[in-house]
């Protein structure tokens, strides 16, 4: 059905005139600073009854983003019309450095925020569509896994679940794509019957091999995950219904979750009690960019139309980000995309800080590769929406500099007692703190449990040291860069703090510090106006608190497993030694072996052998285990190594499950701006705390890459 707030008719006959309504209302001026502040007042309470009586409702979403674009609106009139001090002979020529500096970055953050309502305000929230019911008229598919240099124990899981999928077998190919040409890929593909593929020349990294895959492959459609990525059984079913209904849809994409916890997540101990930092991206964004045709492919857990990617000979090899230049590619063609936002697959996180970063900064320079070589705003083809939604990611990996801005922006009157507003501190309020407060409001509303408040900030200042210079290099030279492969597990045997990673964040902390004892000093002291010292100090706290949340996250926990453990529960049936039964169910289980809480106590003993069958499907799955630890009504398991067979049943049981990831990645509770400051401020306490125990005591980072063969892991 189509949905009114997509109709043209409607777009241009009440859209337009409201907006240039809102444009009108926010350049109108008001006598003095406390009539702002009743505006700004007034609007933030509006905002505030609507959130906590209706929060949920589509329409008061909308409200709430009106709201805040009108607050936003107003205030970057003011800014630009009235603060900025042209002509004011009170203001220095030194300071308008300072004043222009701040006023971009904030520049920025209202594009940011304003496009960022364009992708968000109404997901569209497709369905899966259903494939004809006789499985003989299914089209065929070719599934492409590409590797490099990871070890055959990740790569093994996702060939097994992908032979796994319910699909015709006469109508389904595995290709194990393996730029490394090892010898052991190339034997285990043979056992497994895939099709190994291994390239003479290895140019162009991923895009690059898999282009060279598909010159070998001739299914209809393409699926591709990274080797990590392990698809559940229904993957195929779910998404291949879309392309057979619509012939201009040349892919179907699904989020990306993990089934592991993220550095923020494991390094904070919060793993499934805040969203996973891709969770708005994947939950939200990409959500919100279907309903303008705008859904980006995201390099795995994909399925592609072969004919599709003809028409543009192939993957984008000109990048380092060939999945984002691949699908603006097909949008300028005219080919559609579609987002289907349930989890259909998931894989490793990053399992370090140094690891995440790493991983950005290619993207990072991807997208700003693209933005140079495929300017949407330029790019024939594309819709205003496409260009605006592709402007937006493209964007967001700017955020570097107007991140250092706002972190340091404070301490030029603090330390020097230059003016970065021509404007007085009440008048300043009265606009920035409605607005503010206005946008935590509206953003919470749409994204809910897909990220809390507050901790985008923290996101970004992570990255913000790292990615400036890569991106300043692409904007200047877009031809250069290389592909890196993201490190996709590994064992960190004793908990560190990587100073090394933390080093800017801890210049950035000791000024702001230093910016707050002078700010105490200038205001007992009575050096300067005291309204503007209580504001730039109240900034300062705030950037203290995001500074130290990203210290916390530096000191690196343990983690003496090479595969996470999953929570599933299945009914299990245990074989003793002597022929008794023992039944239970699993709590949790891996790779390597299964937790079981038993129905009542058993006579058994660490070290025996037994037999766990699981039943799944309408079959029982067998497997040897040993008893590695128990008490009265709990049992620990490592499996004895296992047939293929078994191995592949082991990997239907873990991941294969339709509905496996479908709530992993969401925050066990919606978003409350004042509880997240207060999480925020927690995490900022404890950060300060690691940070100066990391500086005088912190062995080495001990990091280990996960071995060819799993071993057993108690």
């Amino acid at each position: 059905m189509n949905r009114p707030w997509t109709a043209k008719t409607i777009r241009s006959v009440v859209l337009i005139p409201i907006t240039f309504l809102i444009f009108f209302l926010a350049t109108i001026p008001v006598p003095n600073w406390q009539t702002q502040l009743w505006l700004g007042t007034f609007l933030f309470l509006a905002a505030l009854l609507l959130k906590i009586f209706l929060d949920g409702k589509r329409w008061v979403i909308l409200t709430l983003i009106t709201l805040s674009f009108f607050s936003t609106l107003r205030y970057a009139w003011w800014r630009t019309t009235e603060t900025l001090g042209t002509g004011d002979p009170k203001v220095h020529w030194y300071e308008y450095p300072f004043i222009f500096l701040l006023f971009g970055a904030e520049l920025y953050s209202w594009i940011i925020l304003v496009l960022g309502y364009l992708q968000t305000a109404y997901p569209r929230g497709r369905k899966a569509d259903p494939l004809p019911p006789d499985p003989e008229s299914w089209p065929t598919v070719d599934i492409l896994i590409p590797t490099y240099n990871e070890p055959l124990a990740v790569v093994r899981t996702t060939v097994l679940a992908a032979l796994n999928m319910d699909w015709p077998p006469e109508k389904k190919k595995v290709f194990l794509l393996d730029d490394g040409n090892r010898e052991e890929f190339a034997t285990f593909a043979a056992q497994t019957g895939v099709v190994y593929v291994a390239r003479p020349e290895h140019r162009h990294a991923k895009a690059g091999n898999v282009n060279y895959a598909l010159a070998r492959s001739d299914g209809k459609y393409v699926a591709l995950f990274d080797c990590d990525h392990v698809p559940t059984r229904s993957f195929l079913q779910t998404t291949v219904g879309i392309l057979e209904k619509s012939s201009r849809v040349a892919f179907v994409q699904t989020p990306h979750h993990f089934y592991s916890p993220d550095p923020y997540e494991r390094n904070l101990n919060v793993f499934k009690k805040l969203p996973n930092e891709g969770e708005l991206f994947y939950g939200v964004i990409q959500d919100g960019n279907d309903l303008w045709n705008a859904s980006t492919f995201c390099g795995s857990c994909t399925v592609l139309r072969r004919k599709a990617l003809n028409e543009i000979q192939g993957f984008a090899v000109d990048t380092v980000t060939e999945d984002a230049h691949t699908s603006i590619r097909l949008h300028r063609l005219g080919w559609e995309s579609a987002y289907l936002n349930l989890p259909q697959a998931a894989g490793l996180a990053t399992p370090s800080l140094s690891a995440h970063i790493r991983q950005r900064i290619r993207w990072a320079r991807g997208m700003i590769q693209i933005f140079r070589i495929e300017n949407p705003l330029l790019a024939r083809g594309l819709t205003l929406a496409q260009k605006l939604c592709y402007l937006n990611g493209m964007l967001f990996f700017l955020s570097s500099l107007p991140r250092i801005i706002f972190l340091t922006a404070p301490l030029a009157y603090l330390y020097f007692g230059v003016r970065i507003f021509d404007a007085d501190a009440y008048s300043i309020a009265s606009y920035a703190f409605p607005t503010i407060a206005l946008s935590l409001l509206a953003n919470a509303a749409i994204n809910g449990r897909h990220r809390h408040s507050f901790w985008n900030q923290v996101y970004e200042t992570t990255l913000a040291p790292y990615i400036f210079l890569p991106t300043l290099l692409a904007m200047v030279r877009p031809d250069l860069g290389t592909f890196n492969v993201t490190a996709k597990e590994g064992r960190i045997e004793k908990e560190f703090y990587d100073r090394r990673i933390a080093r800017p964040f801890i210049i950035l902390w000791v000024l702001n510090l230093g910016g707050l004892i002078s700010g105490i000093l200038r205001y007992t002291g009575g050096f300067g106006e005291i309204p503007t010292i209580v504001l730039t100090l109240a900034w300062t706290v705030h950037n203290l608190l995001i500074i130290g949340t990203t210290l916390a996250v530096g000191w690196e926990r343990t983690q003496r497993r090479f595969r996470p453990r999953i929570n599933v529960t299945y009914p299990v049936r245990l074989t003793a030694p002597d022929g008794q039964y023992v039944y239970g169910e699993t709590e949790d289980m891996s790779d390597d072996g299964v937790r079981i809480r038993l129905l009542k106590s058993a006579s058994l003993r660490t070290g025996e052998d037994v037999r766990v069958e699981i039943p799944f499907l309408d079959r029982i799955h067998e497997f040897p285990a040993e008893i590695v630890g128990m008490d009265e009504f709990s049992i620990r398991l490592n499996f004895h190594p296992l047939t293929l067979e078994e191995e592949k049943n082991r990997v239907l049981l873990l991941y294969g499950r339709a509905d496996a990831w479908v709530k992993l990645g969401l925050s066990e509770k919606e978003d409350s701006v004042l509880k997240s400051l207060w999480e925020v401020a927690l995490f900022a306490i404890i950060g300060q705390g690691r940070a100066l125990k990391g500086i005088f005591w912190s062995s080495g980072p001990k990091i280990s890459r996960t071995p060819q063969t799993l071993g057993k892991v108690p």
